[in-house]
């Protein structure tokens, strides 16, 4: 017998290991890829619960607001918004279009169609969207403070 003969394995073998070993090292990497795809999951959804709380609670009461400062467009609201918080909240004109229409549907806004520049829908507050702020503000005031007091207090909590 040569040297070497005996270290060698039947080829059916050496490929039967090698199958092992890639079912083995896929089912890893599916084990690892559900994790992960469940954690994006989990981030995905604390940021669209923390994204709730401004688009249905302040979204609403922020662009009569915006309005009533001056009129104008729904994408311009979005960068007016971006601008006040220092780009930590700019509302997508994915959810301003829709807001607005529910606005005007609730006769809280009014929007014209712009013809000078290039067609845009120019929408500005009412008197009584105007009421509908006050009220709001008035309304949420509290919940407003408490909310901030919360966040100082959970902000102390994890950073000092």
């Amino acid at each position: 017998m040569h040297r070497g003969t005996l270290d060698k394995k039947p080829t059916n073998e050496v490929s039967k290991e090698n199958e092992i070993d890639i079912k083995d090292e896929e089912k890893r990497l599916y084990i690892e890829y559900k994790k992960k795809l469940s954690e994006l999951r989990r981030v995905r959804k604390e940021k669209e619960a923390v994204g709730q709380v401004f688009t249905k609670g302040l979204l609403p009461l922020y662009v009569l607001y915006t309005l009533s400062l001056g009129e104008t467009n729904g994408n311009d609201i979005s960068h007016k918004i971006g601008e006040r918080t220092n780009g930590h909240w700019i509302p997508s004109t994915g959810g301003i279009y829709p807001l607005l229409k529910k606005l005007e549907k609730e006769k809280l806004v009014v929007g014209e169609w712009n013809e000078s520049k290039k067609a845009q829908r120019i929408y500005q507050i009412t008197e009584q969207g105007r009421l509908e702020l006050e009220n709001k503000k008035y309304l949420l005031r509290d919940r407003i403070e408490e909310a901030l007091e919360v966040f100082k207090i959970i902000y102390s909590d994890l950073y000092n």
